[in-house]
């Protein structure tokens, strides 16, 4: 039984945001049409989470944010994760509802990359973003993506042109310091045929934020022969609630790299999906997520096969501490015709309290004959003769766990083919557990 939905701004209001935002009447009257599909669609069914009981309320308002000349006025939380001084050419940075900082090398410039604020993006080039946005997450999926379709601000536009090859990855970062300022980025990533590129994206709050629900998507069109490495670190405090959808879809012999850091430490939900499209078309996902205190977690990825030969490898693991919970899902689905696909994948839990709770569920989906698939799963708690025989050689007992939890998670770590990411998530990982 469906209940009434309270809209945080109504159509009229919408529409004026928009065009005080002086935005294309394409994208205005998208936003109104989602704004009124967000008032009659249901709220996702996640796996054994009941999400309409979390505090879905609060999405602030859009509030204008002045450009910043210097990147010092950030919050020390977020100057941490900057570049080195003399490396931010390649960098943007949103503060709650719009980008305040935004640069690229000239280099890349000229070879015709483009890497802006999506709001930018849609005003200097409004056809190539109007064809892709909204084309891989669509609007009408959920309550949730209809909200997003609705109010997102700010934002990245990424497109690169065929056969460009970009050396450096290209950096972003999100921050939110302001309870009653909306929180939605949106992330449009657009390689055209053999380009190739590396993202990265830091997402990190200051303060009390009362709530406030970063409802945040990332849509990543992948060329013939291109491809995208796509790294992300959630690291929100527990006074917002997290929720993203990234999603990809993959042309003949493309391929997208996943490599994401759940430590977040309030209510999370996320959804890292690949849609292997075409032919020898590749997905490789990292997933490493931490829970702590009474935090709920649900964290799905997800391999979709239509392509014959393509390929999809996916590997998630959990700690779980105190109080919270996590669901974590796998899924691959190979469909009718996606001959010779293959599909492996591994979710492993690891509880450190005998209150936290983890589950682990795969799930494949296979609606062709000529295929090989996997999946393996566990859950657990820290092993007592791995400690016992450790603290046989001398180790503390809260060494011992910790060396266990590390030769747990290093599997996912150590494969991360980018060192800054690697190293961020080993000191999140040592922040959320020593605590």
């Amino acid at each position: 039984m469906s209940t009434q939905t309270v809209l945080p701004i109504d159509r009229s209001s919408l529409v004026e945001l928009s065009k005080s935002r002086q935005e294309p009447e394409w994208l205005t009257s998208l936003r109104g049409e989602a704004l009124e599909l967000a008032g009659s669609l249901e709220l996702p069914a996640l796996e054994k989470t009941r999400i309409d009981r979390w505090n879905l309320s609060s999405f602030g308002t859009y509030k204008a944010s002045a450009p910043m000349a210097n990147l010092g006025e950030l919050p020390e939380t977020a100057r941490q994760l900057l570049p080195a001084e003399g490396q931010l050419d390649n960098l943007l940075v949103q503060r709650n509802s719009g980008v305040v900082y935004n640069s690229l090398a000239e280099s890349l410039k000229a070879q015709g990359v483009v890497f802006s604020s999506l709001e930018e993006a849609v005003r200097t080039h409004g056809d190539l973003v109007q064809k892709h946005l909204f084309s891989v997450v669509k609007k009408d999926e959920n309550r949730l993506t209809a909200l997003h379709s609705a109010l997102w601000s700010g934002g990245v536009f990424l497109y690169v042109p065929k056969n460009v090859n970009v050396e450096v990855p290209l950096q972003a970062l999100f921050l939110t310091d302001d309870a009653e300022a909306s929180f939605s980025p949106h992330v449009l990533i657009v390689a055209e045929q053999h380009a190739s590129v590396t993202y990265v994206d830091n997402f990190v709050s200051e303060g009390s934020l009362n709530g406030l629900v970063q409802n945040g998507v990332v849509e990543v069109v992948v060329g013939a022969g291109a491809k995208v490495t796509f790294a992300s670190v959630h690291n929100l405090n527990n006074t917002v609630t997290d929720l993203t959808y990234r999603r990809a879809v993959v042309e003949n012999d493309g391929s997208i790299e996943w490599v994401i850091g759940e430590m977040h430490y309030g209510n999370a939900m996320s959804d890292t999906s690949s849609v292997l499209k075409g032919n020898g078309s590749t997905s490789d996902a990292k997933v490493i997520c931490v829970g702590t205190n009474d935090q709920k977690l649900n964290i799905t990825t997800r391999a979709v096969h239509f392509g014959k030969s393509s390929d999809s490898q996916m590997i998630t693991r959990a700690v779980m501490r105190d109080e919270a919970t996590a669901i974590i899902n796998g899924i691959t689905k190979i469909e009718k015709g996606a001959t010779k696909a293959n599909g492996e994948q591994t979710e492993k839990v690891l509880m450190l309290s005998p209150k936290s709770r983890g589950d682990a569920n795969p799930i494949l989906l296979i609606d062709e004959d000529d295929v090989t698939a996997g999946h393996a799963a566990s859950v657990g708690q820290v092993n007592p003769e791995q400690v016992y025989y450790l603290m046989s050689r001398g180790i503390s007992k809260a060494e011992a766990e910790r060396l266990i939890i590390y030769g747990f998670l290093a599997p996912v770590v150590s494969d991360i083919p980018l060192e800054q990411v690697a190293s961020q998530l080993q000191l999140l990982v040592e922040r959320k557990l020593g605590q």
